[in-house]
């Protein structure tokens, strides 16, 4: 823990310190992507599709031949990890807002920013976990863990890679966006892009996904995690289209 801090404190006084974020919040455009953010987090809550097929008539020669390839009895150990290494990556942002941490326009709109990403890709993937139906891995094997007696038909997709690759993505797309000449650029999208891997890894290691699930998990967490950042992006006044009045007539420059 102590070496993750000085790497995490060396990488701060690294990274070039900027004074106006390239990132800011628009209340009119906010409230529309809060509304529909807060909608899709909802909508999960009304819908429910438990399957009933008993998990003990299962076949594994059902499943598609390259997650069959990969299954995995239920592993409590990596489970754990996976929680681990999630955890850690949703705190990953933080670090592109090293420069502007006494920013209060910056704070708030990295906070709306990741508020809504977060609650865009549970409400995503939950719809899609109760709209499409599978069993996790581990019921092929009989398995049975109590952490998922409630969802252990919801495999689909995988909300941790959602999640892991968000933070990811989130962090890459915000970070370059900062410090577009950082030397950092590519060791962070390397190490970042691996811990998310690492993380859905595990959660096929564990015997709760299948490897489509994160694959699927992944994809919607890297698009959310780039979208929401660049619907917020800063507007350069140099690329706007200006419009002059003169006495001779009326000149339209656009400028790129």
């Amino acid at each position: 823990m102590k070496r993750l801090l000085m790497v995490i404190c060396l990488c701060f006084m690294c990274f070039n310190l900027n004074s106006q974020s390239a990132f800011i919040y628009d209340i009119y455009k906010d409230i529309g992507i809060g509304i529909a953010a807060l909608s899709v987090s909802i909508a999960p809550f009304f819908m429910n599709n438990e399957p009933e097929t008993n998990p003990a008539g299962l076949n594994s020669n059902d499943i598609f031949s390259f997650d069959r390839a990969f299954m995995a009895s239920y592993n409590d150990s990596m489970d754990i990890l996976s929680y681990v290494g999630l955890y850690s990556l949703f705190a990953l942002p933080l670090i592109s807002l090293s420069g502007n941490f006494t920013n209060k326009d910056a704070l708030l709109t990295y906070g709306i920013m990741y508020t809504q990403s977060i609650l865009l890709v549970y409400g995503t993937t939950e719809i899609l976990k109760c709209t499409t139906p599978r069993y996790r891995p581990f019921s092929y094997f009989g398995d049975n863990p109590s952490l998922y007696k409630d969802d252990y038909y919801k495999s689909f997709p995988s909300r941790h890679a959602a999640f892991a690759f968000m933070s990811a993505s989130f962090f890459t797309t915000t970070f370059f966006t900062e410090n577009p000449e950082s030397s950092w650029k590519i060791p962070i999208l390397l190490g970042s892009y691996t811990l998310a891997t690492t993380v859905s890894a595990l959660r096929i290691g564990s015997g709760v996904h299948f490897v489509t699930d994160v694959l699927a998990g992944a994809a919607i967490g890297t698009f959310f995690g780039w979208a929401i950042p660049m619907l917020h992006k800063r507007q350069n006044p140099e690329n706007k289209m200006a419009l002059n009045i003169t006495g001779n007539g009326i000149i339209v420059t656009v400028r790129f």
